[in-house]
């Protein structure tokens, strides 16, 4: 059993289909890992093993009979706690919600139990999937496996701390403002955001909820581009009444080799700067480019102002996430935005008007994005990708103070906590696809990723170039102090 858990979920399906472990077997494995680093860790909050067993022996009985239940037949597998899995609790962190128990499997479960995953737990998440990091009443806070003194990342905390650590072969979470892609970042591992609609995130809700929001999305998280990209095959496609007349036909790579990309890159914001070391991660994957006989042009960007498309994501991004507040919540925020001076123009009085933002000013923003996609759809006709950050600096420490009074240090400078969106928007405000990738541990030892965008259903081409750059040495590694005995 030499390191099982740092093996892509890949090479774990490869190893049950030739039989060089059993289904129960591995799922056993993954277990006594939890059981041995979770702990520590907290990033597995459901545990639902007695099942998973159960699934794993049928699993090993079919594959005796010579039937293939798909390309993860038998891989062990968790999930980000916000998608509905039948019998266990959704509760989105929130106190009021421990006894929301779900009654039937999300889309994307069903999908991937159609594949053959053995499903055996649910992973942490934040308070209202709204965070950087991940912590709630519930279940309590995840640290980090590098540093559990750090955060993992948030929203799908839980999930990129679970493959990490190697306690799980393949999980999928969520992402509005980064909360696939900064996990990954923060802890060392892959993570895939889709082009908006690609992946129905039918059952990722609390009760009541169908409508796919703006915005949000749901995508895999892996040790491998490979994973991400059989994610994104098997949880793809619409849903039961969008496919009696539509159908997904990704297109391929444009280009099958490193050295043929043309990519831009964006290496630093003034409205949100980010670490020198983080800078240098992206001059040294450009580097590699070039070296592969590519283009890295550092000079190229879409034909838009940056702040003030970050502007019209925030309107955004803030009255959508404020849909998913309480009743009383929102009449609190009503309350507290008649009250505003009209003269304040402080970053929190300009986030309170844009969560209770009137229909006409959210019309008016969608207006302006859309805009923006076209601006984003003409930059792509000359260029493969656009490489960036994700966020500002690696994992910093746990901060449980409230949202005002916390802030990020960027090579000693104190900037605003939710600045670092600015990141992420970019490609989320447009509806395009992003993948992190890995780029190893920086001077303190933590992990620094990286994201490619592409346009709008290149998701292909941003998990190829990624894949790439994982053969070009841009890879998964585990943490220290994780090996098997």
């Amino acid at each position: 059993m030499s390191d099982w858990g740092f093996k892509s979920a890949v090479e774990l399906a490869g190893m049950i289909q030739a039989k060089e472990v059993g289904c129960l077997e591995l799922l056993e494995y993954f277990l006594g890992r939890v059981e041995r680093f979770n702990p520590a860790l907290n990033a597995i909050v459901v545990l639902d093993a007695d099942r998973a067993r159960a699934r794993a022996q049928e699993a090993d009985e079919a594959l005796a009979r010579g039937e293939n239940w798909g390309p993860l037949h038998g891989v062990p597998m968790t999930i980000k706690e916000s998608f509905n899995v039948a019998g266990t609790p959704t509760t989105y962190g929130r106190p009021e919600m421990r006894g929301n128990i779900a009654t039937t499997d999300a889309l994307a479960v069903e999908r991937l139990k159609g594949a053959g995953v053995v499903l055996f737990g649910k992973t942490n998440v934040p308070l209202n999937l709204a965070d950087f990091q991940s912590y709630n009443e519930v279940y309590g806070g995840t640290g980090n496996p590098w540093n559990v003194d750090r955060i993992p990342g948030g929203s799908s905390g839980g999930s990129a701390a679970a493959l990490a650590s190697g306690m799980t072969g393949f999980d999928s979470g969520s992402d509005i403002g980064g909360s696939i892609r900064n996990p990954a970042h923060y802890c060392g591992v892959f993570g895939h955001k889709p082009t908006w609609g690609l992946l129905p995130p039918f059952g990722h809700s609390l009760p009541g909820v169908v409508a796919q929001s703006d915005l949000s999305v749901i995508g895999p998280m892996a040790r491998s581009a490979a994973d991400l990209t059989l994610g994104v095959k098997i949880m793809s496609g619409p849903d039961e009444i969008e496919a009696a007349g539509m159908k997904v036909v990704l297109p391929e790579p444009r280009v099958q080799q490193l050295g043929d990309y043309r990519v831009a890159i964006w290496k630093n914001h003034a409205q949100a700067p980010v670490s020198r070391e983080t800078e240098m991660r992206v001059e040294a994957v450009a580097e590699t480019i070039v070296k592969a006989g590519g283009i890295a042009d550092f000079e190229a960007r879409p034909d838009f102002d940056a702040d003030e498309a970050h502007g019209i994501y925030q309107t955004l991004l803030w009255a959508t996430m404020a849909s998913r507040s309480t009743d009383e919540e929102f009449s609190a925020m009503l309350e507290q935005a008649s009250r505003l001076d009209p003269g304040d123009r402080s970053e929190g009085a300009e986030t309170l008007r844009k969560q209770v933002a009137s229909h006409r000013d959210y019309l008016r923003a969608n207006n302006a994005r859309t805009h923006l996609r076209w601006k984003w759809h003409g930059f792509f006709k000359e260029y493969d990708a656009l490489i960036a950050p994700i966020m500002a600096t690696p994992a910093f420490p746990h901060d449980h103070r409230r949202f005002g009074e916390r802030s990020i240090d960027v090579d000693g400078e104190p900037r605003p906590y939710f600045e670092q969106i600015f990141w992420a928007g970019l490609a989320i405000n447009s509806y395009l696809p992003s993948t992190v990738f890995p780029t190893g541990p920086g001077e303190a030892g933590l992990p620094i990723g990286l994201q490619i965008i592409g346009p709008q259903f290149g998701d292909l081409t941003t998990l190829a170039l990624a894949e790439h750059l994982e053969a070009a040495g841009f890879g998964f590694q585990p943490p220290p102090g994780y090996t098997d005995p």
